[in-house]
């Protein structure tokens, strides 16, 4: 599998699917030109390793399409993912010039990549750049927040159900009206990956998706298609309400 690597044109920003929410979302015009200098493109295979941890990063970058996940390796040979990363997800840490976990593409995946040094110089020079960083790690804290009261404390039909809201909110663009509009869209990560995810084993996942299915909360389409038929029960199932919380 070979890594590609290419450079595009700021027409690219233009119509770029991540714009409004990406590391650059807040640069002006003047600002864009300046990424410009240091950026790049990647695209990755599915099941291609990105990065191992402890390799050395001399990137940072934003999923512009595709679907990645962040893995630890234990001494014991077990392997847990902590973290499913979505278009317009960053990817790396300025001041950090190596890997903490390793990072795998799901799908196919096309990044777009700022060489590391020359990145960590624009954030001093350049506050829109830094307030939006400043903004996505805060939002990542109140995932990983949120991803603690899944794992520790949801059942495992709640934690499903909120795996698939999760997804479908990252990877469709339309909100549905009225409530009960169909929702489609793919699940990137198989059976496995997915109990790896939620702490949960192959066969109860499986289980709670065909329940899900029998009470017409969704319907499967093969082994990842997924569609939403009925949103608001399923945002009761996760255990959540309306605006994000958690019901009581």
């Amino acid at each position: 599998m070979m890594l590609q690597t290419s450079r595009l044109s700021m027409d690219q920003c233009k119509t770029c699917p991540i714009g409004a929410s990406a590391i650059c979302a807040r640069c002006d015009s003047a600002e864009m030109r300046t990424l410009e200098s240091v950026k790049f493109y990647r695209r990755f295979q599915a099941g291609q390793t990105i990065v191992y941890a402890g390799d050395r990063m001399d990137f940072v970058a934003s999923i512009v399409s595709g679907v990645a996940t962040l893995n630890l390796n234990m001494e014991d040979g077990r392997r847990q993912m902590v973290g499913l990363l979505l278009p317009a997800d960053f990817i790396g840490r300025p001041g950090r010039t190596v890997a903490a976990f390793d990072l795998m593409a799901t799908t196919d995946m096309l990044m777009c990549c700022f060489r590391r040094k020359p990145f960590e110089d624009l954030l001093l020079a350049m506050p829109h750049l830094n307030q939006r960083l400043l903004e996505m790690t805060l939002d990542e804290l109140d995932a990983a927040r949120d991803w603690m009261l899944l794992l520790g404390r949801k059942t495992a039909r709640e934690k499903v159900a909120t795996l698939l809201i999760m997804v479908m909110r990252r990877t469709t663009t339309r909100s549905p009206e009225p409530p009960g509009d169909l929702q489609d869209f793919e699940v990137p990560l198989s059976r496995v990956e997915m109990a790896d995810f939620l702490g949960m084993t192959e066969e109860t996942v499986s289980r709670q998706m065909s329940s899900l299915r029998r009470d017409g909360v969704i319907g499967l389409s093969g082994i990842r298609r997924v569609q939403v038929a009925d949103l608001p029960q399923l945002v009761e199932v996760a255990g959540d309400d309306a605006d994000g919380g958690l019901v009581a």
